[in-house]
């Protein structure tokens, strides 16, 4: 068992998939108890993905005895220096939704003739206070001039994968799975688990109970 730092449901799909994949097949990855109701959720101060991942792990870590991983992850437009990068999610402002910051990201290429970008996705797993490892998955493509599909999540629409010539909304879960960013990470990540949990002994004395949080 993993407990994941996320509701989020299509990045959930993705951490059920990599477990399916897995040669492990009794691992699960379940969202950690009471992430939305009692634990209050950790401000990201991080420049980067990897400090972002690993702070939100070593946060979460202490209010469960099992491993927790968490996931920083983002897009780099090149002719945006990068941007949104680690503000990805909150790249229209702090409560934006998936399409004011695709909306932006149009905005800000409408005269851009390199549309080169990247998702980056970094995994960070932690227990008992402790930081286990982190991993990076990166993959390739191009922002689209407009929203192309109906599937996936973020900025998907947008994202133009070229060996596919699809869309990331336009693949399937196991398709995109297959290619993206997350689901490379991913597989890094569980090649290496067995061997980092065995040298990962909880603390118990650096944790609160099991699904607790503040009250």
């Amino acid at each position: 068992m993993l407990y994941a730092c996320s509701t989020n449901l299509g990045k959930l799909r993705e951490f059920a998939l990599a477990a399916n994949e897995a040669s492990f097949r009794d691992l699960t990855v379940k969202p950690l108890p009471g992430l939305e109701s009692k634990i209050p959720s950790p401000e990201e101060h991080g420049t980067s993905f990897e400090e972002n991942a690993s702070a939100k792990a070593l946060y979460y870590s202490v209010f469960t005895s099992k491993a927790v991983l968490a996931d920083d992850s983002g897009l780099e437009v090149d002719a945006l220096q990068g941007a949104p990068g680690v503000y990805s999610a909150r790249y229209a402002g702090p409560n934006a939704t998936d399409e004011d910051n695709n909306n932006l990201l149009l905005r800000e290429l409408r005269n851009a003739t390199d549309r080169h970008a990247r998702f980056v996705c970094v995994l960070a797993l932690a227990q008992g206070g402790r930081l286990l490892t982190t991993v990076r998955g990166v993959v390739e493509g191009r922002i689209l001039a407009a929203p192309c599909g109906h599937g996936g999540f973020g900025y998907d629409p947008l994202f133009f994968y070229p060996p596919l010539n699809r869309s990331f909304a336009e693949l399937t879960s196991q398709e995109k799975f297959r290619v993206s960013h997350r689901g490379n990470a991913l597989r890094a990540l569980f090649n290496r688990l067995p061997d980092v949990l065995t040298l990962a002994p909880a603390n118990p004395h650096s944790m609160r109970p099991e699904g607790g949080g503040f009250r």
